[in-house]
């Protein structure tokens, strides 16, 4: 038997910047078609010494957002493997 199943991810980004300094933050959204729904939160800072490359903040940020989401997703397959076999998961 074989099965598909459609998971997807949506990446919103946002910027401040103030003189010299700018903040990127990402919010990766997991939507998956048996209800779970996650966001993982990540940010970037611009140091006023760096060059303007905006692209690398939004790389960081997304990076750290799509950490964040694994980190949380690991927890929801930690609790179901918990909640399946009454054992607590080892890594």
């Amino acid at each position: 038997m074989h099965t598909m199943k459609r998971w997807n991810i949506e990446i919103m980004l946002s910027e401040e910047s103030e003189g010299e300094q700018a903040r990127t933050w990402a919010d990766a959204g997991l939507h998956a078609e048996d209800g779970t729904d996650l966001h993982g939160r990540g940010m970037a800072r611009k140091h006023p010494a760096d060059s303007d490359a905006p692209e690398i903040g939004e790389e960081l940020a997304v990076s750290r957002a799509l950490a964040d989401l694994a980190r949380q997703l690991r927890q929801v397959a930690a609790e179901d493997i918990s909640d399946n076999t009454g054992a607590p998961w080892r890594p």
